[in-house]
């Protein structure tokens, strides 16, 4: 029992004195923790402050690069560019070198060249003189080369008043070949006698005289420097073109910049009335081909008009009339438009508006079937002709060939007039034959594009009304399954 107690008392004071053993522990712990907070505090800013000392310096080091590689790039644009300076100084000398050796040569060769002046002179004055001749300004100006003839044949050696003069007289023929200039001069008419006209000149390229009502072309003849009236008179659109320039009224007129070869091609030149009699009797049959087929185009062109319809309005309105299940004003609609080629297909539709969708679909498709015959008449016949045309000019060029080689059998090619007749009607033919086929399928093929792009739109529009009509009959049933079932 006493052993008892002193093992309660002895426990007694072992759990009693714990707490303050522990007190102790933590009380030491804590001053650990605060002197290893403050160790690692000031080890963190020692850190900052290293860290702050690098960056610096970092930055100091970069700066001082670039300031170095600034001042490398600057000295290596200042070679460059001493470098370039130099090269071109020498470049410089060279040329200067160059100049000097030419200069000299120069030099050497003017002794040489005075010799030559002569001939050279002599040479000049000869061109000048073509180009005096040949100008149209002699024509008004007369004489304007006779000065040159003693410079040329060297009767007298030349002196600086005539090369003066010589150039004067180029520059004065420069000028005038750049200028319009109307002038009152002397012409040969196409009766051959002269008369004083009014002329129009057009630089070195074209003469134009108005003679009382008459206004035609000028041909130069440098032969005897005058003018002469070409024989054939212009077209009435070339003399009141020409008119309202000289009137000034117009700032354009005709130009022949051949000096007179064009112009001469008016005297041959036959219209295509003139050309169509000398084809032989082929012609006919190709000018009624022509005929027909102008009918019938202009026949197509009207049936068209007649039949087209605003489809997108048409179907607004069908839209409407189906919406409000307005069957009899649709049918009034379509009936006042029965002329037109979609409502009347669609008109046949209507009466099928009870029946099954492929039941409509047929109705619909026997009308457009029905309508295409109208739609495509005469398109096969169009097509025909101008397959026609061409073929038709062939067979005039082949007889007309045919009739040269008879003219050349029996009088051989002395004459060509004599075979003229056969080659004009072969090329006539065939020129004929084109023109006509050409214009022909070119109406051929617009017409077809208006036939098939007519019977899209019918095809179109009646998918269109089909799909409008079972639309709206599904939203009428849809409302009557709806009624009954709220019953």
């Amino acid at each position: 029992m006493k052993q008892l107690c002193i093992l309660f008392i002895g426990l007694f004071l072992f759990f009693g004195g714990l707490p303050v053993l522990a007190k102790d522990m933590r009380l030491d712990h804590q001053g650990l923790e605060a002197k290893k907070q403050a160790l690692i505090d000031e080890a963190q800013a020692e850190k900052q402050t290293a860290e702050s000392e690098a960056k610096a310096q970092a930055e100091k080091i970069r700066s001082d690069e670039k300031k170095l590689s600034n001042a490398i790039a600057e000295l290596k644009a200042s070679i460059k560019s001493l470098k370039k300076e130099n090269k071109a100084l020498e470049g410089r000398i060279e040329t200067l070198r160059s100049e000097e050796e030419t200069l000299t040569k120069a030099l050497e060769k003017s002794h040489a060249v005075n010799q030559e002046l002569s001939a050279f002179v002599k040479s000049h004055a000869k061109e000048l003189e073509g180009i005096l001749i040949q100008s149209h300004q002699s024509a008004v100006r007369p004489e304007r080369q006779a000065f040159l003839a003693p410079i040329i044949q060297q009767n007298k050696f030349f002196s600086m008043d005539d090369l003066g003069i010589m150039s004067e007289r180029l520059f004065e023929e420069i000028d005038l070949s750049g200028q319009v200039q109307v002038v009152s001069g002397t012409m040969v008419d196409r009766q051959g006698m002269e008369q004083t006209a009014k002329i129009l000149i057009l630089g070195n390229f074209t003469g134009i005289y108005v003679l009382d009502d008459e206004v035609g072309f000028l041909l130069y003849s440098d032969q005897s420097s005058r003018f002469f009236a070409l024989s054939k008179l212009p077209s009435a659109r070339l003399s009141e073109n020409i008119r309202a320039y000289l009137d000034g009224n117009s700032d354009t007129v005709y130009m022949d910049i051949t000096k007179g070869g064009a112009i001469r091609q008016l005297t041959h030149e036959l219209n295509l009335l003139e050309q169509i009699p000398k084809g032989g009797k082929l012609i006919w049959p190709i000018l009624a081909i022509l005929g027909l087929a102008v009918l019938i185009f202009l026949e197509r062109v009207l049936f068209f008009m007649i039949r087209q319809t605003r489809a997108e309005t048409l179907m607004t309105k069908v839209r409407e009339k189906i919406a409000a299940n307005d069957w009899e004003g649709l049918k009034a609609v379509l009936q006042a438009r029965k002329s037109k080629l979609i409502p009347k297909v669609l008109l046949t539709a209507v009466e099928f508006r009870d029946r099954t969708r492929q039941d409509m679909e047929n109705a619909l498709q026997e009308a457009i079937l029905g309508e295409i015959p109208r739609i495509e008449r005469f398109m096969s016949t169009l097509g025909m002709l101008a397959a026609i045309a061409p073929l038709l000019g062939l067979l005039g060029t082949v007889t007309g060939m045919i009739n040269t080689f008879h003219v050349i059998t029996h009088y051989g090619t002395s004459d060509p007039r004599l075979m003229a007749g056969g080659i004009s009607e072969a090329l006539v033919t065939t020129m004929l034959g084109l023109s006509v086929a050409i214009p022909i399928m070119l109406g051929h093929t617009l017409l077809s594009r208006r036939v098939e792009t007519l019977i899209q739109k019918m095809e179109e529009k009646s998918v269109a009304f089909v799909n409008l009509v079972f639309k709206s009959r599904n939203e009428c049933a849809g409302i009557i399954n709806g009624r009954s079932d709220d019953g």
